[in-house]
């Protein structure tokens, strides 16, 4: 399956990154039974936030779902680890998604499509999920968007 996801990534001209160590008091997942809890992942590029500010404010629909592409990246990283290089994935049951956007502002599903596309891109009918898509006035570190994940293993 590592293949696959790797040739799926490639194909959309994106990569996995290395999963990066918590920064707090808690853990990357937690995986109980058969379902991994996946934390919440920032657009983190290189090691570094590469997605900041306010949709809707400094920036647009297309940069939020950008954001949530890598975003989804992060998390994959760990679920790579949490699943034995995809061994044990069976599918993604659920997304979390928190765009930092201005009062009012609406679209938040567009923007929470760049990680449920990517999911579908990735794993096909088994990157179908069911999902949150949500605003906030603020995240961490001004990130443009947060995602968190739940996947089944085998």
């Amino acid at each position: 399956m590592l293949d696959q996801v790797l040739a799926n990534l490639a194909d959309a001209k994106l990569a996995l990154p290395e999963a990066a160590a918590a920064k707090g008091n808690y853990l990357a997942y937690t995986v109980t039974g058969k379902l991994v809890s996946l934390s919440g992942s920032l657009p983190i590029v290189d090691g570094a936030l590469a997605y900041t500010g306010k949709v809707g404010l400094e920036r647009d629909i297309a940069y939020g779902y950008e954001a949530a592409q890598h975003c989804v990246l992060n998390a994959l990283a760990h679920l790579r680890i949490a699943s034995e290089d995809f061994k044990l994935f069976s599918r993604i049951i659920h997304l979390d998604g928190f765009v930092n956007t201005v009062d009012g502002f609406s679209n938040q599903p567009k923007v929470v499509n760049g990680a449920s596309d990517l999911l579908v891109k990735i794993f096909g009918e088994a990157g179908q999920h069911s999902r949150v898509a949500v605003s906030s006035n603020g995240l961490p570190l001004n990130a443009t968007v947060e995602t968190r994940l739940i996947a089944e293993l085998k």
